[in-house]
């Protein structure tokens, strides 16, 4: 199942609080994550703040349209996450 976030709070720096709709929340900061053409620009604290969630995707954005998977997002928080393939029904 993926999961699915329910919620974003800009912390500060580069700080994003998440919630995810099983219950599992808490505080990522993803100056880590900011690199390639999409995220350098991102460096930039003011710019960075923009961030919003974005309930239709279910994810976090920002004006230049980079996002973060909510996939990666949850095994942020919960390190041991995997995502497991859902088998497809078998038709006969």
């Amino acid at each position: 199942m993926l999961p699915k976030l329910q919620d974003a709070t800009y912390r500060g720096g580069y700080r994003i609080a998440l919630k995810f709709a099983d219950g599992v929340e808490g505080e990522i900061d993803l100056e880590a994550e900011l690199w390639g053409d999409m995220f350098e620009p991102l460096k930039d604290k003011a710019r960075f703040a923009e961030v919003v969630f974005d309930s239709e995707l279910g994810t976090i954005v920002w004006p230049n349209g980079a996002d973060f998977a909510p996939e990666f997002l949850y095994q942020s928080l919960r390190p041991g996450y995997v995502l497991k393939a859902v088998a497809a029904p078998v038709i006969v």
